[in-house]
């Protein structure tokens, strides 16, 4: 870690805005690092030969990054890359239990055999997700993965983030759009009312998302304040028998199809210590907008923002007019009222860590059709997966996607055990940039055909574009979460 001491030199003061660039730089530095030494731990514990040279091509390209190296050197890893591809095999299930085995096989085959044959058309025409899809879920039980059993769901004593990040990968790898976020937005709310809800609130909404009766969506950002959430206006102003909603909220995915809405909203005048979180109860609709009148005069008006990817769910912008909401749906009640900010945050970290494993999903697809690709397409006489540049990216491109795979397995079960926060924040940073690269590379492979949606490889590149924007910037995340945390000792 000299790399990153050199870099806190930068940074004597600790003030992360006046030195954004260094605070940055050191933030990738300990993701860089971190990925490595995530990926050389497992392939120690497996004692694979395939993920040892993955783990020794992970930790040069580390190095590479951080201190240069001389021309000599990348040639060398650009032969270890090479090597890599040549004997490569999936590696996703080196290590895990039996029970994650057959986690992974049942939901591949759920999404081969559901997902994949609706996944470019629901791309290429904005379409909504398909209701067959949603059930199929609930019946597996998926939605409620990290519910306790008590509440309907599965998670049994001890909590297995593992299983979750398997679940997503598994769905992303088919399709982001149609299958990789469904479960990411139950997830956060569940986290939040595990945390902060009352015994009512837990009982009243827990079976519910655990059996997929009902969808959620969740309603933090607006217009004015992205990332920077502490400084929402969006209010809920107290009345007789509950809050009256009024304001805007933007890039709330899946709102028009979700029956709960998850909504950070202002209680107060006092900063991130004026912020409370509740949960809106509505029905669903489906389209590109809608419009939801209150029996009490209250109005809810959703519009789908047109996006270049990560199509199917919808992403609206939402306009609040009164909206009516019992006192119930304050979460955690008066015990938590202008507290939700900690709640909400605390939640955004099992949403991290699920981007992360979306990346991860969508990385493995990309890279299991270029190297379907680059055996197949034969050019000056050749398959194209048999020349040296070709075969270097698909090396490297396995060592991207096995990195972030096991950055992000380790950051689920660090915070299986009450940590890995920070880990969180890394995975993502890490697998959400690899993402774009990955299936960017998966582009390039395919040529002239990596360009046209006749081919899935296009999609991959405009759906891994949204990763490192939502669920934290990936800018705001380097430098207000893992930077300002790195030099706070954490």
């Amino acid at each position: 870690m000299l790399y990153t001491s050199r870099v806190r030199d930068l940074l004597p003061d600790g003030d992360v805005d006046r030195n954004q660039a260094a605070a940055n730089e050191l933030a990738w530095a300990v993701a860089r690092v971190k990925a490595a030494e995530a990926t050389a731990e497992w392939a120690a514990a497996a004692g694979d030969g395939l993920a040892e040279r993955i783990a020794e091509a992970a930790i040069a390209e580390a190095g590479a990054s951080i201190s240069g190296q001389s021309i000599e050197a990348r040639l060398e890893l650009a032969g270890l890359f090479e090597s890599i591809a040549e004997s490569y095999s999936p590696l996703h299930d080196l290590g895990a239990s039996d029970e994650h085995r057959m986690l992974r096989e049942t939901i591949r085959e759920f999404a081969r055999r559901e997902i994949l044959p609706c996944a470019a058309a629901v791309h290429r025409q904005d379409l909504d997700v398909p209701e067959e899809i949603i059930a199929g879920l609930a019946e597996l039980g998926l939605f409620g993965v990290s519910v306790p059993e008590v509440y309907g769901g599965q998670q049994g004593p001890e909590e297995d983030f593992e299983r979750m990040l398997i679940v997503t990968e598994e769905l992303s790898r088919a399709s982001l759009a149609v299958g990789g976020s469904l479960i990411t937005r139950p997830e956060i709310l569940v986290r939040a009312l595990l945390r902060g809800g009352t015994e009512e609130q837990k009982r009243r909404w827990l079976p519910d998302i655990a059996t997929g009766r009902r969808m959620v969506a969740v309603a933090t950002t607006e217009p004015d304040h992205g990332s920077d959430v502490a400084n929402i206006t969006c209010r809920a102003e107290r009345i007789a028998g509950g809050w009256q909603v009024t304001g805007t909220k933007l890039w709330c995915t899946f709102a028009g199809r979700a029956e709960l809405l998850m909504l950070l909203l202002r209680t107060a005048d006092a900063g991130h210590k004026g912020l409370s979180l509740f949960v809106a109860e509505k029905p669903a609709f489906g389209g590109h907008e809608f419009a939801y009148v209150q029996p009490e005069g209250g109005r809810m008006e959703g519009r789908a923002i047109p996006t270049i990817g990560y199509r199917g769910m919808h992403t609206f912008e939402l306009n609040f007019q009164k909206l009516w909401l019992p006192d119930v749906a304050l979460v955690g009640g008066d015990d938590w009222l202008h507290r939700g900010f900690y709640l909400q945050m605390e939640s955004f970290t099992v949403g991290r860590l699920q981007t992360a494993g979306r990346a991860v999903g969508v990385m493995q697809a990309a890279h299991d059709d270029a190297v379907r690709y680059a055996h197949d397409r034969v050019v000056f006489g050749r398959p194209i997966a048999t020349f040296g540049l070709p075969k270097a990216m698909l090396g490297q491109m396995a060592v991207h996607l096995t990195a972030s795979r096991q950055l992000t397995y380790q950051a689920a079960r660090r915070l299986s055990t009450g940590d890995g926060q920070m880990e969180a924040s890394l995975a993502k940073l890490y697998a959400s940039r690899m993402a774009e690269h990955v299936t960017r590379d998966a582009m390039q492979l395919h040529g002239g055909m990596g360009y046209a949606e006749e081919t899935a490889a296009s999609r991959y590149f405009v759906d891994a574009r949204v990763l490192s924007i939502f669920e934290g910037a990936e800018e705001v995340l380097a430098l207000r979460v893992i930077a300002r945390n790195l030099l706070a000792g954490g």
